[in-house]
C-alpha cells in the first residue's frame, strides 16, 4: 500500500527476453498482467501468453476475514449515529465502548483463524491463516494502545494501570506456562517454575507471585522467614485506585516509602542466600540491568517500558511517555538491529503523533480496514481536525473511500461499501456513482438490490442505466414482460414503445397476450408512451369483451382509432375485433359510431390501397385482405340499418 499523502515509489519492471514484453490492464479492483510476444517477419513457433490477475486486497476473499468486515460495518454505522451536539464527557464512554467492540471483533476473527490453522491438513492454508493471525495480533496491539492513549486519554496514575492491562493482554503465554507448571506433580520443582514467577513479577501480577512462592516456601522450611519477608513486600506494594479517595500525590508518597523499604531489604542482604528472591527484589526496585537480563521473558521493548514504569515511575504523565519509550527501545533493541515497522508505529503512538501512526500503518499493513476504521473513530473524538490533504478531502474521508473502493470489487461485500460512501460527505456520492456502475448484474435479484440503492439516493442516471441494461437483456431472451417492466422503471419512452410493438406483434402472430398480469396492472405507467397506452387500453378492451360488457368495449375500441392512439397498421386488427360486436343480435354500435367505423375503414383502405386490382402483395394475402374489407363493409352496412331502425323506433 502507498503512503498517505506521499508520492508513491516507482517500480521498474524489467523487460522479458526473447522478444517478450509485459502488458498491464487496470480493472476496478485489480490489475491484469499479461505477456506479449513479438515475432519477426517470417518467424515461426508456437507459444501461449499467460494472464495473471493481481488483486490489491486479497483479504476480502478470506471467508473468516469477511466476518471482520461485516461485523465492523455494523459498528461503523452505529458510530455515525452518535450526535455531534452531545458534550464530550458523555460521548467519551461511548467511543471507548465502540473501540472495545472493534477489538472484540478482531479477537474473534483471530481465534477462528487459529482454530483453522491448527485443525487443517492443508499446509498452505495453515501458513496463510498463521500470517493473518500475526497481522491481526499486531492490529489489535496497536488499536488497544491507541484506545488507551488517544480515545480513553487516561491521566497520570490511571495511565499505568491501562498500560499494564495492555501488556498482560498481549503477553498471554505466561498463563499457558503457569498452567503447565501448576498441573505438574511438583510445581515448585518444575524447570519453568522460576521463569513463571519472574514473568508474573514483570507484569505486576503480585497476587499470583505470592501464591506461587507459597509452594516454594513449603519445600524449604528453613527459608520460610525469608519467603515471608518477600510476601510482605509484595503485599505492601501500592497500586493507584482511580475510584478511591486517595490523591495521586498521596499515592506517590506511599509508593516511595514502599520503594525505600524494598531498597533497605536489598542493602541488608535480606535475600542474599536465595538468588531467585534477590532477583525479584531487584526487579521490584526497577534495576535496569536485572530487567534487561530477563529480555527473553519480557519479549519486547514495550513490555520492558511498562515494567520499568511500574517499578520506577508509577505516576508517569502522558506527556512524559515519549521520553521513556525512546530510551527503553534504545536499551532493549540490539544496536545493530533495525527496528521493525511495528516498533515505529508503537513509538509514534507513545509520542502522541497520531498522523504518523496512521501513515506507518498505511505503509505496513496489507489493507485499508484498520486505518480507515481507527481514523474514523479518532475523527469522531475530534483528534484529527487539523489535518487536511492537499487534494481536498480530509484524512478520514480519503481512507474510508479507499477502503470502500476495495470492498466494491467483491461479489457481496460491495453492499457494505455503500454505507461507507454515504458517510463521506465530500466525495462519497461521486465514488458511489462511479463504483456502482462496475457491479456485475448477474441476476435480476442483484439488479434490484443495486437499483434500490440508487433509487434511495436519487441517482437517476444510474437507475436509468441499470434498467436499460436489464431491459435489453430481457428483450434478447424474449422475456417481454420483464423487458417492459424494466423500461417502465427506467422511464424510457422509446424502449417502452419498442417492447409494446413486440407485444402487439406477438398478439397478431399468436392471438393471445403474454404477461397478462403486468399489462393488466400498468396503471399510470401506461402514459409513458402512446404505444404503451394503446397496449394497456387494447388489453382493457379484451377484458370488457370477456366480461360481456359489449357497449363499453365497443366505445373503447372506437376511441382507440378516432383518438389516433392505435397505430394505423393495427386498425385492421381493431376493425376485425369489431366484427363479433357488429354480428351481435342486439345492436351494440349506434348509427354515429357505425359511421365513424366506416370512415376509419375507408381511410385505412385508401391509405393502404386495398382494392381488388392491387398487385403489390402476394395473391393469397391480397385475397385475405380484400375478403376482410368486404366482410367489414357488409357488417357495417347491416349494423347501420339496424341502428337507424332502432333509433327511429325509440324516437317515435
Amino acid at each position: 500500500m502507498e503512503e498517505v499523502d506521499v508520492e508513491p515509489t516507482i517500480t521498474n519492471i524489467p523487460a522479458i527476453s526473447d522478444g517478450k514484453h509485459m502488458g498491464f490492464a487496470w480493472g476496478p479492483g485489480d490489475i491484469l498482467v499479461y505477456e506479449t510476444l513479438y515475432k519477426a517477419s517470417g518467424a515461426s513457433g508456437s507459444g501461449c501468453s499467460f494472464i495473471h490477475e493481481i488483486r490489491k486486497d486479497e483479504d476480502i476473499y478470506s471467508p473468516i476475514l469477511r466476518k471482520l468486515f461485516n461485523e465492523s460495518h455494523h459498528i461503523f454505522v452505529g458510530l455515525q449515529t452518535i450526535r455531534e451536539d452531545l458534550p464530550s464527557k458523555s460521548k467519551k464512554p461511548q467511543f471507548v465502548s465502540i473501540s472495545k467492540n472493534y477489538r472484540s471483533v478482531i479477537r474473534a476473527c483471530m481465534e477462528e483463524l487459529q482454530q483453522v490453522a491448527v485443525s487443517t491438513k492443508n499446509a498452505e492454508l495453515a501458513t496463510q491463516c498463521g500470517n493473518q493471525v500475526s497481522i491481526l495480533l499486531a492490529i489489535e496491539l496497536i488499536w488497544n494502545l491507541c484506545e488507551v492513549l488517544f480515545i480513553d486519554a487516561a491521566p497520570a496514575g490511571s495511565l499505568l494501570l491501562h498500560l499494564l492491562d495492555w501488556v498482560r493482554l498481549h503477553k498471554a503465554d505466561v498463563d499457558e506456562r503457569a498452567r503447565e507448571v501448576l498441573q505438574s506433580e511438583s510445581p515448585a520443582e518444575h524447570r519453568d517454575y522460576w521463569d513463571v514467577v519472574v514473568s508474573y513479577v514483570l507484569q505486576g501480577r503480585l497476587e499470583e507471585v505470592r501464591q506461587m512462592l507459597v509452594k516454594q516456601a513449603t519445600l524449604q522450611p528453613a527459608a520460610r522467614s525469608m519467603y515471608k519477608q518477600m510476601d510482605t513486600l509484595l503485599s505492601k506494594m501500592p497500586f493507584y485506585n482511580p475510584g478511591g479517595t486517595q490523591t495521586l500525590t498521596e499515592f506517590d508518597v506511599k509508593w516511595r516509602h514502599w520503594h525505600e523499604e524494598v531498597d533497605r531489604c536489598l542493602q541488608d542482604n535480606s535475600f542474599a542466600s536465595n538468588r531467585h528472591l534477590e532477583v525479584i527484589c531487584k526487579i521490584l526496585l526497577g534495576d535496569e540491568d536485572t530487567l534487561l537480563y530477563h529480555k527473553e521473558l519480557l519479549g519486547t521493548w514495550y513490555h520492558f517500558l511498562v515494567t520499568r514504569l511500574l517499578f520506577c515511575h508509577p505516576t508517569v504523565k502522558p506527556t512524559e511517555l515519549h521520553y521513556y519509550a525512546q530510551s527503553c527501545m534504545t536499551m532493549f533493541l540490539d544496536s545493530r538491529s533495525v527496528s521493525e515497522p511495528l516498533d515505529n508505529i508503537l513509538l509514534a503512538a507513545f509520542e502522541f503523533d497520531i498522523h504518523q501512526v496512521i501513515k506507518e500503518c498505511s505503509i505496513a499493513l496489507n489493507n485499508w480496514w484498520f486505518v480507515a476504521h481507527l481514523t474514523d473513530l479518532l475523527d469522531h473524538c475530534k483528534l484529527l481536525q487539523s489535518h487536511n490533504l492537499h487534494f481536498g478531502s480530509n484524512l478520514r474521508e480519503f481512507l474510508l473511500l479507499e477502503y470502500a473502493s476495495g470492498l466494491f470489487t467483491h461479489h457481496s461485500l460491495w453492499q457494505l461499501a455503500v454505507d461507507y460512501f454515504d458517510h463521506c460527505p465530500e466525495f462519497g456520492r461521486v465514488y458511489l456513482e462511479l463504483q456502482i456502475e462496475h457491479v456485475p448484474l448477474e441476476t435480476e435479484r442483484k439488479a434490484l438490490k443495486v437499483l434500490r440503492i440508487c433509487e434511495q439516493r436519487q441517482m437517476s442516471e444510474q437507475v436509468r442505466s441499470i434498467c436499460k441494461i436489464m431491459a435489453m437483456r430481457a428483450l434478447r431472451n424474449n422475456r417481454l414482460g420483464s423487458a417492459l417492466s424494466w423500461s417502465i422503471r427506467a422511464k424510457d419512452a422509446a424502449f417502452a414503445t419498442l417492447i409494446s410493438e413486440r407485444f402487439l406483434q406477438d398478439y397478431c402472430a399468436k392471438g393471445t397476450f403474454s404477461d397478462l398480469d403486468l399489462i393488466d396492472n400498468l396503471g399510470p405507467a401506461m402514459l409513458l408512451s402512446d404505444r404503451l397506452t394503446f397496449l394497456g387500453k387494447y388489453r382493457e378492451f379484451h377484458k370488457l369483451y370477456g366480461e360481456k360488457r359489449f357497449r363499453e368495449a365497443a366505445k373503447l375500441l372506437l376511441s382507440l382509432m378516432t383518438a389516433k392512439i392505435a397505430p394505423q397498421s393495427f386498425w385492421m386488427t381493431l376493425l376485425t375485433d369489431a366484427l363479433p360486436l357488429l354480428e351481435q343480435k342486439e345492436v351494440i354500435f349506434t348509427a354515429d359510431q357505425t359511421y365513424e367505423l366506416m370512415f376509419c375503414l375507408e381511410e385505412l383502405t385508401s391509405s393502404l390501397n386495398i382494392t381488388a386490382s392491387s398487385t403489390d402483395r402476394p395473391m393469397q394475402e391480397e385475397d385475405v385482405e380484400v375478403t376482410k374489407v368486404e366482410l367489414l363493409r357488409l357488417a357495417l352496412a347491416r349494423n347501420l340499418a339496424q341502428a337507424i331502425v332502432k333509433e327511429g323506433t325509440v324516437e317515435t
